[in-house]
């Protein structure tokens, strides 16, 4: 999890004439894509398009050369990552699905969908790319100002949870508590972090 200024990464991949600084933005994408690429030679990972060329489709707006491809995918979460804060780790989970299971558990005690794991944690990238054809690597993004109204929420309902799922849930609400504060002092000093990104790898 990160969090920062989605606009500025929309920008990035969608300008028609970079400036001088989303150039050298650029050209950091540019590289991380090329080692994301190297990562998963090493680990024997073959994909139908190399992650390097799957960001240069997305700049040039060009048709994807394929219809299903996680490439694409890697290739956003490099552009996200220069522009957003260090990662937060916030675990390991065996199977995404079971978050589907947390998100039932949170609306039978009244938590609003818009902020319940399954309409964030999966919801997929702010530009539409390719689906990845697989279970992982998934996107997910939450409005930055939602975070506090998450925390509240959570919190309320936690000692009201099944015992399998209050860990997470009041790790999300630990942290959202945090990004909410986050989010405030953003908006005194004029900063634009806008979203909360996720990324299950």
């Amino acid at each position: 999890m990160s969090t920062g200024d989605m606009r500025g990464v929309i920008r990035l991949l969608t300008a028609v004439e970079r400036t001088q600084e989303q150039e050298r933005m650029f050209a950091i994408v540019r590289e991380r894509c090329e080692k994301a690429d190297a990562r998963l030679r090493e680990q024997g990972i073959d994909l139908e398009v190399s992650v390097a060329r799957a960001l240069e489709e997305l700049v040039e707006g060009t048709p994807p050369s394929v219809d299903l491809c996680p490439a694409y995918t890697y290739a956003f979460h490099e552009a996200v990552a220069p522009h957003f804060s260090d990662t937060t780790d916030l675990g390991a989970w065996r199977r995404p699905s079971w978050f589907f299971a947390l998100d039932s558990e949170l609306a039978r005690h009244g938590v609003p969908a818009d902020i319940r794991p399954a309409s964030f944690l999966f919801s997929g990238p702010p530009l539409r790319l390719p689906h990845p054809g697989d279970v992982v690597p998934q996107i997910g993004v939450l409005p930055a100002q939602r975070a506090g109204a998450l925390a509240e929420a959570y919190e309320g309902v936690l000692n009201r949870l099944d015992r399998e799922f209050t860990e997470t849930a009041g790790r999300f609400a630990e942290l959202m508590r945090f990004e909410a504060e986050e989010w405030e002092t953003a908006q005194r000093l004029g900063r634009t972090d806008d979203t909360v990104f996720f990324w299950f790898c």
